[in-house]
């Protein structure tokens, strides 16, 4: 086939050349083809005719009517779901093999007579006007902490403008964690926008129909820092576009860096907090200059943060135990009956009483859950060990599996005083040293020996160590040389 090229240097040639056959030769086409050309005057292109005919028949012309009206009535059906009803209705009329062509007449259909496609609108993004927060499941990462897993997630917060970006770990999408969070990231950012927009956040927004659009706690916490609150419209992700091309670049870039790090394994959670940061900080480092432009527009922040933690006054109840956002805690049994002041914060529940923290427990998340400390209620159960066999919360009362194999052998060899002697061993283990008495219940149950409070208690004080048969001894890699080395160059662009 003759190009557009050729043509143009025929034409050429010709003027230079004695005959056109030469010219044709040059050129590299036959002479016959550059007469042709020649007499045109046109390119290839401006004489190729549009092929408007069909050069086979359609199979699905006799029923297109019928495929037609099911489109415009569910327009979302698809192609294979509509030939394979055209199977079911006309038996061995049509053949596997041409689901392709009713794909295609679908396609043009939807592109000449099908209802519009959503339009993304690209939009302006100002210096200091508008900021984009959300939470990310981190779950695929397979981080482990010390060889456990480590389910969180990540907040995290962008500016739109330069994509400068900062997050925290979480383990909720609370309020508490949304405040904390927010306030984390405007602090190290040292100024605030004028907007601040999320998804509809059950921490944030209030339920449809509601008059008040924010709750009012979150309402106080964007007053505070004078930012305008936005949430996207139901179902709409695109709204929040930029945290959410973040949250999948971010992960992304973590994932690739882990691969780099050869592990997914971090000595604590502080080593693996530092290590998110410095992935923040080596993608920060190509938007400093569109980041300068933002923070001279930035607002300045107020003269301190909020607390992110809540309070409620609640009376400790005769159980020894509090409701919290419909979760049961434990609390001293001295304190029952008393009114304390719990204050609730993004993962960890803190009990107050008399202008002073007594006591401080992990946040359970979700609601209906429990959390029963056996140091709060022991010494009571040691008076009354017939409470102990149905007791609500008796699994909690196993502060290792080998508390519970313990319980059990002594069920099973002395049923009637089998709780009162476990829980005088439960009692020397608030009272002692849990571990201590894990280790001599280990040992017990290793050397087959029998168990009880006397044997126990006899075994800590000979001060014997206890050498776990399963230990074994791998040394450790030095994953920090490889932190450090990667993200050595980071410095020089903060």
């Amino acid at each position: 086939m003759v190009t557009n090229r050729q043509v143009r240097i025929l034409m050429k040639l010709i003027q230079k050349e004695m005959t056109i056959g030469l010219a044709a030769a040059k050129a590299g086409m036959d002479e016959k083809t550059a007469w042709k050309y020649r007499k045109l005057g046109n390119l290839p292109s401006e004489v190729k005719k549009n092929h408007t005919w069909q050069t086979r028949n359609d199979p699905f012309e006799p029923v297109w009517d019928n495929i037609k009206e099911k489109l415009e009535i569910n327009p979302g059906l698809e192609a294979k779901t509509l030939f394979e009803d055209s199977q079911r209705h006309y038996p061995g009329r049509f053949s596997d093999g041409q689901l392709r062509t009713l794909q295609r007449k679908v396609k043009r259909w939807r592109a000449e007579e099908g209802p519009g496609k959503e339009v993304y609108f690209d939009q302006i993004h100002r210096p200091g006007q508008l900021c984009e927060s959300d939470f990310s499941h981190m779950n695929s990462l397979e981080v482990t902490i010390q060889g456990q897993p480590f389910n969180h997630l990540i907040y995290h917060f962008v500016l739109t403008y330069s994509n400068w970006e900062t997050g925290s770990i979480c383990f909720s999408e609370s309020f508490e964690t949304l405040s904390q969070g927010l306030q984390d990231a405007l602090w190290e950012l040292g100024g605030a926008p004028l907007i601040h927009r999320t998804d509809r956040l059950t921490a944030a927004s209030q339920k449809a129909g509601h008059p008040d659009e924010f709750t009012r706690s979150y309402q106080a916490l964007l007053d505070h820092y004078s930012l305008k609150g936005q949430r996207i419209q139901a179902g709409k992700a695109n709204e929040n576009g930029d945290i959410e091309q973040r949250h999948y670049r971010y992960k992304k870039a973590i994932d690739q860096s882990l691969m780099l790090r050869g592990s997914r394994d971090f000595e604590s959670r502080q080593d693996y907090k530092a290590y998110l940061k410095k992935i923040f900080s080596q993608l920060n480092c190509g938007r400093m200059e569109r980041f300068q432009k933002e923070l001279r527009e930035l607002k300045p922040l107020p003269l301190r943060r909020l607390e992110s933690c809540r309070r409620f006054p609640v009376r400790v109840r005769p159980s020894s135990t509090i409701r919290i956002y419909n979760n049961v805690y434990s609390v001293h049994s001295r304190l029952i009956g008393e009114k304390i002041e719990a204050r609730l914060c993004p993962d960890h529940l803190e009990i107050w009483y008399g202008q002073k923290c007594t006591d401080k427990m992990p946040r359970l998340r979700g609601d209906g859950k429990h959390y029963i400390n056996y140091r709060h209620i022991i010494d009571w159960l040691v008076r009354k060990p017939g409470a102990f066999e149905n007791y609500r919360y008796r699994d909690e009362l196993f502060p290792t599996s080998r508390f519970r194999m313990a319980y059990d052998y002594l069920k099973q060899h002395n049923a009637l005083k089998a709780s009162h002697e476990y829980l005088e061993i439960l009692y020397m283990a608030a009272r002692e040293n849990e571990s201590l008495v894990d280790d001599a219940l280990r040992y017990l149950i290793d050397h087959g020996q029998a168990i009880s409070k006397d044997l126990v208690e006899t075994f800590i004080r000979s001060g014997q160590e206890v050498k776990n048969q399963l230990d074994i001894e791998i040394p450790g890699l030095d994953l920090s040389v490889y932190d450090e080395s990667i993200f050595q160059e980071v410095g020089s662009c903060i």
